[in-house]
């Protein structure tokens, strides 16, 4: 096309601009970080402590507890959890942020205008003054659009993309924390009210062991140490009460604010007094390496890195001159007689390049270059930690059940020492000595016993937690309640319609997270 063809129709000039616009991004494509250790990571605590099978459902696994009130407490949680909430919202403001992106892409200033102004003038020349009263009127509208031709608005686009996917990211790894604690709290409550159980119980054996040696020393029959040594253990277990008491109290409490409730009795929690149930071996979708790389922490680590990346792209774009087109139109009037309506149109392309800026823009892209490697770090972190919270979760459960196997045996001995020290010392056989001792190993193994077997449990929970177990929510990411109060505030406009917790399987692919 000829040079002469330019100056002859600004029209051409305008359309060449536009299909150039937008046509170059700058800054890196954000690759996704390989993790090369992790396709030949082996744990051999993990592959003993979980099994694969056809139709797993990872996604509740606490339903493998059988238990109706765990269920109910874990649904009670999802709907009412302060800091649930909370991921949800931000996941609200990460998707009205996407959307003032967007915006980028239009015209940046579309501005109307409208003036009236009263003028009111006295001149004084000769005998006569001469006043002159007028109004003057105008109207305009101006139109600025800053073209994306080095990316700067696509790349911002594809930060705030990243970071809208990274907060459901984080909402899910809520989810997969908050349903790991409910289940891990429920389940130390009962752990808790079977020790108080338990020390009641021994309190009361005890108890009628003090009473029998005070009645025999007060007849004559026994020595004060043995009536002192009976009435020592009593008193020692007795002091457990108080403090496993309050043990169950502020468990009670810490599960009734993960409810969304105030400290207190929960109206549907009825005390079980079976043991809590032992699950062996967690039971897995698929190989424990691919689950770690799906965890929703690990995946908001890798999308944030994503986000920065694009970052980049936009502090380079100062490198490079703003193009801008501009237009304006207006139309002013006066009430003075003989003064016509004007109108204007002004239109054309306006260029603007930082020439000078004393290392700030190369510096700042350095800085956005600093906070990305950061952020991949931070990634590479998360997949360490959790391998080894996986590693350490499947060992702590191997162990745990190992322990409480042992445990279990000798609580049985104990309690059956027990039964024979009482009874030969009734007949004489033996002195009141071997009977104390019995009662202190029956305590001290049964407590034990429940603490491991508790232990076991929770273990097997934080194995769960560590494969990101648990992420999927079909609740709406606000209650009705917050989301009506939300509605009548400010205009949501459509944003809180759609407001599901997204799908982990409907975050970015790894392979395509720069697509």
């Amino acid at each position: 096309m000829p040079p002469a063809l330019f100056s002859r129709s600004p029209l051409a000039l305008l359309l060449i601009t536009l299909g150039f616009s937008g046509c170059v991004q700058l800054g890196p494509d954000f690759t996704p970080q390989q993790t090369p250790w992790i396709d030949h990571w082996n744990s051999p605590a993990l592959e003993q402590a979980s099994q694969q099978k056809a139709q797993p459902d990872t996604l509740q696994w606490w339903t493998i507890f059988n238990d109706s009130v765990l269920d109910q407490l874990i649904a009670e949680a999802d709907a009412r959890n302060p800091n649930l909430q909370i991921a949800g919202l931000r996941v609200l403001e990460a998707r009205a942020a996407l959307g003032i992106a967007q915006s980028g892409l239009y015209p940046q200033v579309q501005q109307a205008t409208a003036e009236s102004i009263y003028l009111d003038r006295n001149q004084s020349g000769g005998n006569l003054p001469r006043d002159a009263h007028a109004w003057q009127y105008g109207a305009g509208f101006n139109l600025g659009w800053e073209l994306d031709f080095w990316g700067r608005f696509s790349r911002a686009i594809e930060a705030s993309d990243a970071t809208y996917f990274a907060t459901q990211a984080n909402y899910e790894n809520a989810l997969v924390l908050l349903r790991a604690q409910v289940a891990d709290t429920y389940f130390a409550l009962r752990t808790a009210q079977a020790r108080l159980r338990i020390a009641r119980e021994n309190t009361q054996l005890q108890k009628r062991s003090y009473e029998i040696t005070e009645r025999l020393f007060n007849s004559g029959n026994s020595a004060e140490l043995d009536l002192q040594q009976a009435k020592t253990q009593y008193l020692g277990t007795l002091s457990t009460v108080p403090e496993l008491e309050a043990l169950v109290l502020r468990t009670r409490n810490a599960l009734a604010v993960l409810l969304g409730l105030p400290p207190g009795p929960i109206p549907y929690l009825v005390e079980n007094q079976a043991l809590i149930p032992l699950v062996d071996a967690a039971v897995l979708q698929d190989v424990p390496a691919n689950l770690l790389l799906r965890r929703p922490d690990v995946r908001a680590a890798e999308l944030l890195a994503a986000a920065q990346s694009a970052r980049i792209g936009i502090a380079e774009t100062d490198f490079y001159p703003s193009i801008t087109l501009l237009g304006s139109i207006g139309w002013s009037a006066t009430t003075l007689d003989g003064v016509s309506d004007n109108r204007d149109l002004v239109a054309g392309p306006s260029l603007t390049w930082n020439l000078f800026d004393h290392g700030r823009i190369s510096n700042n892209v350095r800085v956005q270059d600093a906070r990305l490697q950061q952020l991949i770090e931070a990634y590479r972190d998360s997949v360490l930690q959790a391998a080894r919270e996986a590693d350490d979760a499947a060992t702590g459960l191997l162990k745990s059940l190992e322990r409480e196997r042992i445990l279990r045996e000798a609580a049985l001995s104990a309690k059956r020492s027990t039964s024979l020290a009482t009874a030969q010392y009734r007949e004489g056989y033996s002195d009141f000595q071997r009977v104390l001792d019995a009662q202190r190993a029956l305590f001290v193994q049964q407590d034990n016993y429940l603490i491991t077997r508790g232990n076991a449990v929770s273990s097997l929970i934080t194995l769960y937690k560590a494969l990101g177990g648990g992420w999927h929510n079909n609740l709406p990411l606000i209650d009705p309640a917050t989301r009506e109060q939300m509605q009548q505030r400010t205009d949501w406009g459509d944003l809180l319609d759609d407001e599901r917790a997204p799908d982990t399987n409907s975050l970015p692919d790894r392979a395509s997270l720069n697509d």
